[in-house]
């Protein structure tokens, strides 16, 4: 399992620890959004990877999201030793960069320095992830309204792939379709991963990250019934 995997290296002597932080304070906050729609109606689709990917990095560290606050939906907590606030807006995607604002100017929060966003990425194939320190909005509305609404475009990013849209398919359509029987599996492990991630970037450098996950799955053979 990942999550073991990772956790020798998350407790090894000084992780977590302003030590191993370098200039990082003791009281340094820190935002993690997940990106996706409210309501049943979206619930599991493939704009919702970010929110899906934040539920399991709350399950992971008894994290309750259940504050309303900021247009969203917040949870406040300690992750790895620092203190954080899941948020997954309310405002639905595309103006996702109202409720990240509010919630960075209460908290005084460096966007470049404190913030990390998980969202869905049409351009990886699915379950794959690409961690990214910047970048445009790659066509992403709510990353564009992020961007638009923070003014800058270097806060860190993890991707969640969902498949590209097929030939003859909306794409508004496609990212409101909820994976299918045989993507599922792959999606469960990628918001594991996500989360994963989102966990460890709190504690190292985004490079040592980037090598743990930006690494293509390799398929897996169906096993047969």
């Amino acid at each position: 399992m990942i999550w073991e995997k990772l956790s020798k290296i998350w407790k090894r002597p000084g992780a977590g620890t302003t030590e191993a932080l370098g200039c990082q304070e003791e009281n340094t906050m820190y935002i993690i959004v997940g990106l996706g729609n409210p309501g049943p109606k979206y619930a599991h689709t493939r704009h919702n990877a970010g929110f899906e990917a934040v539920d399991r990095l709350a399950s992971r560290y008894g994290i309750r999201i259940e504050t309303e606050k900021f247009k969203a939906l917040t949870g406040t907590g300690a992750i790895e030793g620092q203190k954080v606030l899941l948020l997954k807006p309310l405002t639905f995607m595309n103006l996702s960069g109202e409720s990240v604002r509010a919630a960075c100017e209460f908290y005084k929060i460096d966007p470049e320095e404190g913030l990390i966003v998980l969202y869905d990425d049409i351009s990886l194939a699915p379950g794959q992830l690409r961690i990214r320190g910047k970048g445009s909005a790659g066509g992403h509305n709510g990353i564009k309204n992020i961007i638009s609404q923070l003014g800058t475009q270097v806060f860190l990013r993890v991707k969640i792939g969902v498949g590209a849209k097929p030939k003859d398919w909306d794409l508004v359509d496609y990212v409101l379709s909820r994976f299918s029987k045989e993507e599922q599996p792959e999606m469960d492990d990628a918001f594991d991963r996500a989360a994963q991630a989102a966990a460890m970037l709190l504690i190292e450098d985004m490079d040592r990250v980037m090598s743990e996950f930006n690494t293509r799955k390799e398929a897996k053979p169906q096993e047969k019934e």
